[in-house]
């Protein structure tokens, strides 16, 4: 399992992914059945409008505009105007923690992040809003500041790439083990308010501050969670030998052993469900990915596209 982008991604790699997400939209009207469709609590807002000037009411300006209080300071009918955000910011954050050097069928945790960070680049690029984001890993938080250009989103792809090719085996996991929340936390310091935000993670750790962080950052912008999972951890095999990795520790464990197989496999659902819970309890937009499949056809199903529907 050593092939490029299954373990880890190049810059040129997340470079190409720009042509796969030239039918794919966070922002387009979804089809029905779309994650990103209906009434949802965290329904996508789209860009916004930036105040313009104060002006003199003329016939026809819409009511809803006046501004009473300049009005009355001034004793005639004022009005607000506005004009449309030409564009807006979008923060990727995106997980490359040991947590998600792990893989048991196709890809990597790490490496289908990496693909999915690329992927929503690009389409925020092709949306013509600026890009930026936040890359993490157990000891480091690498920031880009958002801004419409493809050199920008080259920037951001370097970071992601730099950060999954320094994934090893050996490293040993962090001892802080708050680094999701503190990822998310300089989120919020860097947003303020209506930004496009994507979280890839595993999310790993998550919990009640996790929460809390992820309903601050929605309050004020959209924001959409990408999970990414390890078939394992929905179904154990039978039999057979697994290999469990923690930095310099290394365990065979004889999985086909009852005594062995269920209480792992009650582990490793039952902390999927609980993150995934946690999460829909946030009112954020979740969409699961599996390290057993393409990237970029789940996301596309998970959009609620239908393959050639957008050529």
């Amino acid at each position: 399992m050593n092939d490029e982008g299954l373990v880890y991604v190049s810059l040129a790699q997340l470079m190409a992914l720009e042509f796969k997400a030239r039918d794919l939209s966070f922002l387009a009207r979804q089809p029905q059945g779309s994650i990103l469709a209906g009434n949802h609590a965290s329904r996508l807002r789209g860009r916004g409008l930036n105040f313009d000037e104060l002006r003199r009411y003329q016939p026809g300006d819409d009511l809803r505009h006046l501004d009473w209080r300049a009005s009355l300071r001034t004793g005639k009918p004022v009005v607000r105007t506005f004009t449309e955000e030409r564009d807006r910011p979008a923060l990727i954050v995106v997980d490359q923690r040991m947590s998600m050097f792990f893989g048991s069928q196709r890809s990597f945790k790490s490496a289908v992040a990496a693909e999915l960070a690329a992927l929503a680049a690009w389409m925020v690029f092709h949306a013509g809003d600026r890009v930026g984001g936040l890359v993490f890993n157990d000891q480091r938080i690498d920031s880009i500041a958002p801004l419409r250009s493809r050199k920008r989103v080259e920037a951001l792809l370097s970071r992601v790439a730099e950060q999954n090719r320094a994934l090893n085996a050996g490293n040993r996991d962090a001892e802080d083990e708050d680094q999701l929340d503190k990822a998310l936390q300089r989120c919020l310091a860097v947003a303020g308010h209506d930004h496009l935000i994507c979280i890839v993670s595993d999310f790993a750790g998550a919990g009640e501050r996790t929460l809390q962080l992820m309903r601050q950052l929605s309050a004020h912008n959209d924001v959409i969670a990408l999970q990414v999972y390890d078939p394992l951890a929905l179904k154990l095999p039978s039999n057979g030998r697994l290999l469990v990795t923690q930095g310099e520790l290394q365990v065979e464990l004889a999985i086909e052993k009852r005594n062995v197989h269920q209480p792992l496999g009650d582990f490793l659902s039952g902390r999927l469900k609980d993150v995934a819970t946690l999460l829909r309890r946030s009112q954020v937009p979740l969409m699961m990915i599996s390290t057993a499949e393409e990237a970029h056809e789940q996301l596309r199903a998970e959009l609620g596209k239908k393959a050639g529907a957008r050529r």
